[in-house]
């Protein structure tokens, strides 16, 4: 098909962006992702992971992995989008968390179930663009969240940031390695429209949360390089054996800002 993906794409989604091809051998902790939306189910995927994670705290539980459910699903669906022009089927009912580890490391991964291949028709890229946002956030992550954030109890700007880091992280420290001079352009433009233009329905809020979460970096007495200081807590301290071992952007730590 002349819209499929070529080996050498695959290869990169699969070795750097998580993406699962087959089925994981370990079903414990693998799962549809729509299973997410049924709270009993959800439930008790959680109170398996919650052991992954050494915590008795359901909070914490519900953050740590919606940081690992973010990021499967957007390094590969938003790698593809601006690395490629090409997009595929993340929808809550097409995805399926694989688990994986790297070591002690839980590092899950995203398997498709069908692979309906798109790319923009000439001249309609930004309508395109729309659609496949829309496929990530509103027709994913945005219910997820709906339904993790009940669950924990846990504020949705919680989940919400967990997912806004690992998009900066990508697009201003990943996405460009090796990429050639039309994939840099592409991936800084979609980029900038992800956080300044892109319109609050594609993520299924009322606001966008790129653009909500997004701040300047600034330099900290703790911190070598310039860092982006969280607005919220993801929690991460209270699944860490010191209980104020906090994130170095956590907003709890008293931030000393460096003078030039």
């Amino acid at each position: 098909m002349a819209l499929a993906y070529n080996p050498e794409e695959i290869d990169v989604l699969v070795k750097d962006y998580r993406l699962a091809i087959e089925p994981s051998t370990d079903g414990k902790f693998s799962m549809p992702a729509i299973d997410l939306l049924n709270n009993d189910k959800c439930s008790a995927y959680l109170g398996g992971v919650k052991g992954i994670f050494e915590t008795s705290s359901d909070v914490a539980t519900v953050s740590l992995f919606a940081k690992r459910y973010s990021y499967l699903i957007i390094a590969s669906s938003l790698y593809a989008m601006s690395a490629f022009n090409k997009g595929l089927d993340y929808s809550i009912e097409n995805c399926h968390v694989e688990s994986s580890f790297q070591g002690q490391a839980w590092l899950p991964k995203v398997r498709l179930s069908d692979w309906p291949v798109s790319q923009p028709a000439e001249g309609g890229r930004k309508e395109w663009r729309d659609q496949v946002i829309r496929n990530i956030f509103a027709e994913n992550i945005a219910k997820a969240w709906n339904s993790l954030s009940k669950i924990g109890p846990i504020s949705k700007a919680v989940l919400w940031e967990n997912t806004a880091i690992y998009v900066y992280w990508l697009y201003e420290n990943k996405f460009g390695e090796g990429a050639d001079a039309e994939q840099q352009s592409r991936i800084q433009e979609d980029y900038e429209y992800l956080l300044n233009e892109a319109p609050a329905h594609l993520f299924g809020e009322t606001k966008n949360p790129l653009a909500r979460f997004n701040s300047p970096k600034v330099a900290t007495m703790a911190s070598e390089a310039p860092i982006r200081i969280r607005k919220t807590c993801c929690y991460y301290y209270l699944a860490a054996e010191d209980p104020e071992d906090y994130c170095p952007t956590c907003p709890k730590i008293k931030h000393e800002l460096r003078c030039n």
